[in-house]
């Protein structure tokens, strides 16, 4: 049975950026990380599994997205095709808990992977010995971090991956001189005695404009044509509605994510990137530090956000088949 059922202060409509399927049930459920946030997730089973025991998979990302956008969809996708499937927002965001609102953690949102591992493997009707976790965007190097540690998950999958404590302390295609560096960390630094006297964070720039102007360059004007327009947009999400709080990159700056991909092994791992993605170069440079075995997926023509929600560009069969040959 479900650990927890939440029925107090979540949505119990159907919000999601994706039609529902007439091939799976679907549950509102909750669950406590170790840190004491509770964390909301939507759990998908196939319809009429028949009380088998089924292989489970957690689920999360894109960074600042919720659970109704990429990975509801990766999740009801992958419930269709025989899995127990959570997808869930990530501490202190969309509909799970914790506080202050919209900040990010390596750490606790690292945690957050191993909470639904802790979840999956309670239910009756999953195999705890048949866990695996997809990662996708900025969750796809928290996810390799939760697999490098949580020695129960059995394979890992990561989409569109970015390594979120590269690209904050480091920059774009590590571009960010050392003197640079160093003022964003005074800026934060003083940043946090304002805070302190305020009593509250405060909110970063807005993650997306309002509108283009022309002058963004092509991701991010592929970013605003997910999260700001009716194909991905949600009024939970950050990437569609909000902003991060401006010392959210504090804990990234000197937190490595990978630093012990090689452990995953002997454990599979599967990386999967679009070809003209911005991101690419996370995912290859992961695919090289990881040990044996791996496997690079490169999708041809696709860019970063293809891999959020286009159907015909997500490979779903390679997704099925790695989790059915590696979860036992």
């Amino acid at each position: 049975m479900f650990l927890i059922i939440t029925t107090i202060g979540c949505s119990q409509e159907w919000d999601k950026k994706f039609p529902k399927s007439e091939k799976i049930t679907y549950k509102k459920v909750s669950f406590q990380n170790r840190y004491g946030i509770t964390l909301v997730g939507d759990l998908y089973l196939p319809k009429n599994y028949n009380n088998q025991v089924l292989p489970a998979l957690a689920i999360s990302g894109p960074f600042g997205a919720v659970k109704e956008q990429s990975s509801g969809l990766y999740a009801q996708t992958m419930a269709e095709r025989g899995f127990a499937a959570l997808a869930f927002d990530p501490s202190y965001t969309g509909e799970s808990g914790g506080e202050p609102r919209n900040t990010a953690s390596p750490d606790i949102n690292t945690e957050d992977f191993s909470a639904a591992i802790d979840f999956l493997g309670l239910q009756t009707f999953v195999d705890r010995n048949k866990i695996g976790i997809i990662g996708i965007c900025g969750f796809g190097g928290m996810a390799l971090n939760a697999v490098a540690i949580d020695k129960r998950v059995k394979a890992v999958a990561v989409t569109s991956m970015y390594d979120m404590s590269r690209v904050m302390s480091k920059g774009y295609y590590d571009s960010l001189t050392a003197e640079q560096r160093a003022q964003m960390l005074v800026k934060m630094s003083e940043q946090r005695w304002e805070d302190a006297k305020n009593g509250k964070p405060a909110p970063g720039p807005r993650n997306l404009p309002e509108t283009l102007d022309g002058s963004e360059v092509r991701f991010v004007v592929d970013y605003f044509n997910y999260y700001r327009t009716p194909r991905g947009f949600h009024h939970r999400s950050l990437n569609s509605n909000g902003a991060w709080n401006a010392t959210t990159p504090w804990s990234f700056m000197n937190m490595p994510l990978l630093t012990y991909i090689k452990e995953i092994s002997p454990r599979p791992v599967l990386i999967i990137a679009g070809e003209k993605a911005h991101s690419r170069y996370f995912s290859e440079d992961a695919f090289k530090a990881a040990n044996e075995p791996k496997e690079l997926m490169i999708i041809p023509g696709a860019v970063h956000v293809d891999l959020y929600d286009r159907l015909d560009v997500i490979p779903f069969d390679k997704l099925t088949d790695f989790f059915k040959e590696n979860l036992h």
